[in-house]
């Protein structure tokens, strides 16, 4: 999934190829896409693509007085084209979702992976008619989230860490993979109780925010969008690397399935060196 890091390289990209251009035509290829009815899709052709905003894990795109808004989701992605074919592409082949095309014939597609079909766009006009948006916590890369601010969002909360990280509500943009990198990077059990955090470790956790989300943004600046997944597998250290030496101490990387997903940890690191109970597959054995 497109967190935060990959959101924000993908804003910037938008910016610099959307400059001077206006909307030609948009088309609608999944039936699942379209979130909104009222401004129609059609009302955004031959409108000025103006500039371009992230909202946690939201794309904003501007098109005169109108937004473009879109939630990759899990398996969505922007796929930019100096060009496409004449012939429109039929609706419901592929995982073509939504195309865009600029007036100079540049534009690009929206795709969606899988069967599950999440990925969603909105045409409104304020952001904030998207739900989504609405209910967002604060930016953890705004210059206002300061470490009081962080501190606030934690008191009080029996959740688990991990989980609070990934709640939108709370924070905005961080998903499954930044959570896993932000947690090892903290020395932090993913299972830990937000509210149990003493002064020292919500300060550590609150530098672990910022400086992964920073640098994983800065990694991804100025690449193509085609290159961008790429970039997050490769800067990743312990997400999605179960089975693999920790690149910290050397101790193999663990997984915890739950839901339709999973968390990886290294035990040395984060848990004093104990592996934790993953619960669904323990259901499993019994």
């Amino acid at each position: 999934m497109p967190e935060l890091p990959e959101v924000e390289a993908l804003r910037a990209f938008l910016v610099e190829h959307l400059a001077g251009r206006a909307v030609e035509r948009i088309l609608p290829l999944a039936v699942s896409v379209l979130k909104t009815y009222d401004p129609p899709l059609t009302a955004l052709e031959g409108r000025p693509a103006g500039p371009v905003a992230r909202h946690g894990k939201f794309l904003d795109l501007t098109v005169g007085d109108l937004h473009l808004v879109t939630h990759l989701a899990r398996a969505g992605w922007l796929r930019w084209q100096d060009s496409f074919p004449a012939q429109p592409p039929r609706p419901g082949r592929g995982p073509l979702a939504l195309r865009l095309v600029l007036d100079d014939g540049a534009g690009f597609d929206l795709t969606e992976a899988g069967t599950q079909k999440r990925l969603a766009v909105y045409v409104v006009r304020d952001p904030q008619e998207v739900p989504g948006i609405a209910r967002l916590g604060p930016d953890p890369l705004a210059p206002g989230f300061d470490r009081d601010a962080f501190a606030a969002l934690l008191a009080g909360e029996r959740r688990q860490i991990k989980g609070v990280l990934r709640d939108q509500g709370v924070i905005a943009g961080i998903g499954n993979a930044y959570s896993d990198e932000i947690l090892h990077a903290a020395r932090v059990s993913p299972f830990k109780l937000a509210s149990s955090f003493d002064d020292e470790q919500v300060t550590h956790l609150y530098e672990a925010v910022r400086d992964t989300l920073r640098t994983a943004v800065e990694r991804a600046h100025g690449l193509a969008a085609g290159q961008l997944k790429a970039e997050k597998k490769s800067g990743l250290r312990v997400h999605g690397r179960d089975g693999e030496p920790c690149p910290v101490c050397g101790d193999t990387v663990r997984s915890v399935s739950f839901a339709d997903s999973s968390l990886q940890y290294c035990p040395t690191c984060q848990t004093g060196g104990k592996p934790l109970a993953d619960r669904r597959l323990s259901r499993l054995l019994k």
